[in-house]
């Protein structure tokens, strides 16, 4: 999804499927602190009138709805713990996930190989994301869609976003798509086996099985038709993998590692070879007219990928590193391609968002510009870290770890 895909939806699944829990009476949001949900509903049904939503329509979506305390205590809470790539990667990439997945891969194989005709997606790929977004289709998400979307509408920490994603909710009721009580999601709007939120279902959606409606809740034909035709539009390339493990040379300049989640730095794999990368099996890499970025998801201490075209497109499903990792390394599993070299590390400690500000507000202390010390790892932290290693005489990979953090309170 997408997506602003959706920052709301870089949490685990298993927060996506929370299901709506008794909280304390909800308090009225700062942003609408002076606009009751009443009253904001009143004024956005008429926008909604003059947008093309009939008055039936508005009827029969907003029947019953009001705001969902448990809907602004998840949109607001704040995590504790940097998500380490080794865990992450342990939850995505499962055993028993590769084996559903290709057990899937073999009961849909007629339908996954005529999607993959028409739109030039990988059956490995439909099936990967399929995985990663709801186990299979197991956790769609128990939220009422409109009364998510309602309530962060009004809520008004993003409320052109979820005002325009409640907009496009109600078209496909007015469609006939889905009747309200069935259009159940996570709590910040994605729907579905695939986890689209509803501008992305309004813009690539399909009716894959011919039967008049576009059910990415209850007809596969309709979901992996949807989910390719939405990838073809980005531009997928149905000739290429997603990226692959490398081997990086002794004495390799890390300075040619991307640093932001879309990768800055790209070079043909000509070029790559000739630095001294090689795939993960100590073979030369692939004499293949492509061009790649180099990314190490867990630091100099971990394994290294190069990533190609398609990995870009997964970033537009869902814009985190360590979910595009994730799906590309499914997909390669359901086909049987082999696990990483690289072992993960018997001490995965992961940092605390506290250390992570703590690490920003040292790097500051010592002259280097990280903004605001936010607890997040963005790319003016990550040129910070890289600019005290090289000063530093360390490997200047970029990362946040506990080991960097110890380092900077030996400077102190």
């Amino acid at each position: 999804m997408h997506r602003l895909r959706h920052l709301s939806l870089l949490l685990l699944l298993s927060v996506l499927a929370l299901p709506v829990l008794v909280s304390p009476p909800l308090t009225a949001p700062a942003a609408a602190a002076e606009q009751s949900f009443d009253a904001w509903l009143a004024e956005f049904r008429i926008r909604a009138q003059s947008e093309g939503i009939e008055a039936a329509t508005l009827d029969r979506a907003f029947a019953g709805v009001q705001p969902i305390p448990r809907v602004i205590e998840l949109d607001r809470r704040q995590p504790e713990f940097v998500l380490s790539f080794w865990r992450y990667l342990g939850n995505a990439v499962t055993p028993e996930r590769i084996a559903q997945g290709q057990a899937l891969l073999r009961e849909h194989e007629i339908l996954l190989s005529q999607v993959e005709r028409t739109y030039g997606v990988q059956a490995r790929f439909l099936v990967a994301f399929w995985g990663l977004e709801t186990n299979y289709g197991a956790t769609f998400g128990s939220f009422p869609v409109i009364g998510a979307l309602s309530t962060l509408a009004w809520d008004g920490r993003r409320q052109a976003f979820f005002e325009t994603q409640l907009l496009d909710a109600l078209r496909i009721i007015q469609a006939g798509d889905i009747e309200p009580g069935r259009m159940e999601g996570s709590w910040a709007g994605a729907m579905g086996h695939l986890q689209f939120i509803p501008s992305t279902f309004t813009g690539h959606a399909v009716d894959g099985d011919g039967d008049g409606r576009r059910d990415i809740w209850g007809s596969l034909p309709d979901v992996f038709t949807s989910a390719a035709n939405y990838l073809s539009t980005l531009g997928w390339k149905g000739d290429e993998t997603w990226g692959r493990e490398v081997l990086l040379p002794e004495g390799f300049d890390y300075d040619l590692v991307s640093i932001a989640t879309l990768p800055e730095t790209r070079k043909s794999l000509a070029d790559w070879t000739a630095l001294g990368v090689r795939s993960a099996d100590g073979s030369a890499l692939p004499r293949v007219d492509i061009e790649g970025g180099l990314i190490l998801p867990a630091g100099a201490e971990g394994p290294a990928f190069l990533v190609y075209e398609n990995y870009r497109h997964i970033l537009s499903w869902n814009r985190s590193i360590l979910y595009a990792v994730a799906v590309g390394h499914l997909a390669d599993r359901l086909v049987g391609l082999p696990e990483f070299t690289a072992q993960a590390p018997a001490d995965q400690r992961r940092l605390a968002v506290e250390e992570v500000k703590e690490i920003q507000r040292r790097l500051a202390q010592l002259g280097f510009d990280v903004g605001e010390a936010d607890g997040r790892v963005g790319p003016q932290t990550r040129n910070a870290i890289r600019a005290f290693q090289a000063s530093a005489g360390l490997p200047s990979d970029a990362f946040a770890s506990p080991a960097l953090l110890e380092e900077l309170r030996r400077r102190s």
